[in-house]
């Protein structure tokens, strides 16, 4: 039996990569900050699965993870690593708080080169280890290639990420470590019941106030129409074992609006933004 690491497992696309991966034979560690969330898990994937506690952008805590797996698989390689840990902070660049969008950045993109350093000699870097070598997927986002106003934090760190994804996938070319992007679009995962709590309040006294509380609806009711976290983790599987896989997965219920976002010219699509939200010249 194989085995793979996914990061931020205790829920969403995590637990759907959890829950695909253990039902296709994989035996999954997964990491999660809380006991509870480690107990819940635990009872409901069996032996299939085993939980690691620590917070992404720890790093002796991750190290610590990664000895455990090591204990645990002995001399043979590690299958995979999917680092889907992150977090979102919304909000307007030009009010966005500092020590948030530096958060933002240290969880979604700082966090996932701790995981890979870590779990890297696991995978095969380490070359005294048995077994074909595993590879990594890194869990991005529709919004790492096309950014949308007022998730400029999210975007910013997902765009970092497509950037560290490609050049570590030619770097560990040495190793034979692949390095795949899956990238969804909308899943219909607790993450927008925490939107709907999100207080923007806070940018009442700013110009944007009437434009957040629109793509604050929109997102909310998008995400719940959303695909289930269970086909992101089918991605994922396809990631992993696919004999050629691709480079990137794009995982979206709407890839038409996608596609149309990715060919129009960038000046016009702004302009249907602006259009949508009222964001007007004041």
């Amino acid at each position: 039996m194989k085995s793979v690491v996914v990061t931020g497992a205790s829920t969403g696309i995590g637990w759907g990569c959890v829950k695909v991966l253990t039902e296709r034979g994989f035996h999954v560690f997964g990491s999660v900050r809380k006991q509870a969330d480690a107990d819940r898990l635990k009872t409901e994937f069996g032996d299939k699965f085993t939980p690691l506690l620590f917070d992404i952008t720890d790093a002796a805590a991750v190290r610590r993870g990664a000895e455990q797996v090591a204990a645990a698989i002995g001399n043979d390689t590690l299958g995979g690593l999917v680092n889907n840990a992150g977090i979102a902070v919304p909000g307007p660049m030009l009010f966005v708080d500092i020590d948030e969008f530096r958060h933002q950045l240290e969880v979604n993109v700082v966090g996932q080169v701790i995981a890979t350093q870590a779990f890297a000699p696991l995978l095969g870097a380490d070359s005294s280890r048995n077994g074909d070598r595993g590879r990594i997927v890194m869990i991005s986002s529709v919004g790492g290639r096309n950014a949308s106003p007022f998730v400029g934090p999210y975007n910013a760190s997902k765009f970092a990420l497509e950037g560290l994804s490609e050049s570590l996938r030619r770097e560990l070319m040495l190793y034979g470590i692949d390095v795949i992007v899956v990238a969804p679009g909308a899943v219909a995962t607790p993450i927008w019941d925490k939107a709907d709590a999100v207080d923007v309040s806070r940018y009442a006294n700013t110009p944007y106030a009437p434009a957040l509380a629109k793509v604050k609806d929109y997102m909310i009711a998008n995400g719940r129409k959303g695909f289930p976290p269970e086909k992101i983790g089918e991605a994922v599987y396809t990631a992993l074992t696919a004999r050629k896989p691709k480079v990137r997965y794009t995982v979206t219920p709407d890839p038409i609006q996608n596609l149309i976002v990715h060919t129009l010219p960038k000046r016009i699509v702004d302009r249907m933004i602006a259009a949508r939200l009222g964001l007007k010249l004041i």
